[in-house]
């Protein structure tokens, strides 16, 4: 190649570059909603209570709004999540009694797979499984997740494990608490 079609060469991918660059960097952008793209649906949930979770015996349980919500997922399998499970254990027996605050643990792991890890571990603590999109204040691809929730609002949420049997944690829950 000799050295004018070189420089044509060069000088044309240099314009092709910088219209590309052009495109992704300074378009204005156009947002087309959801419901009008094609195939799309909208029926992403749009608060931050899990819409249709069940017991591991299949019976659907419905989140209270009016209740603290100490919701964790978690996996049988999830090194982190078996490593704050004692925590999480404490705390639930602190407040399992109180009508104030539910505790949902929960996992999109089959009954079959769940009963026999808390039969193993001896844990006591209020098992659920949900199946389809998470809100999405509450998604993600990080096991464990945990949220603290009151009336539509995340109060404090973890991604990864934690200890959750903490003054700091019992102080937020009191603190709330006093607050219903």
């Amino acid at each position: 190649m000799t050295s004018t079609p070189k420089k044509f060469l060069i000088f044309g991918l240099s314009i092709l570059a910088f219209v590309a660059i052009y495109f992704v960097v300074f378009a204005p952008k156009t947002d087309i909603p959801a419901n009008q793209i094609e195939g799309a649906t909208s029926e992403v949930p749009s608060s931050v209570y899990l819409p249709s979770v069940t017991d591991l015996k299949g019976n659907a349980v419905t989140m209270d709004e009016n209740k603290l919500i100490f919701l964790n997922v978690w996996a049988t399998w999830c090194g982190p999540c078996n490593m704050e499970m004692p925590g999480i254990q404490t705390l639930y027996n602190k407040y399992k009694n109180n009508k104030k605050v539910d505790f949902f643990i929960v996992s999109d792991e089959d009954a079959e797979t769940v009963n026999p890890f808390i039969a193993r571990k001896g844990y006591q603590l209020p098992f659920y499984q949900f199946a389809g999109p998470y809100p999405p204040a509450l998604d993600g691809n990080a096991i464990p997740r945990t949220y603290i929730i009151y009336k539509g609002k995340i109060l404090t949420q973890e991604i990864g494990a934690s200890q959750w049997d903490t003054p700091e944690i019992n102080s937020l829950i009191e603190k709330q608490l006093a607050e219903i």
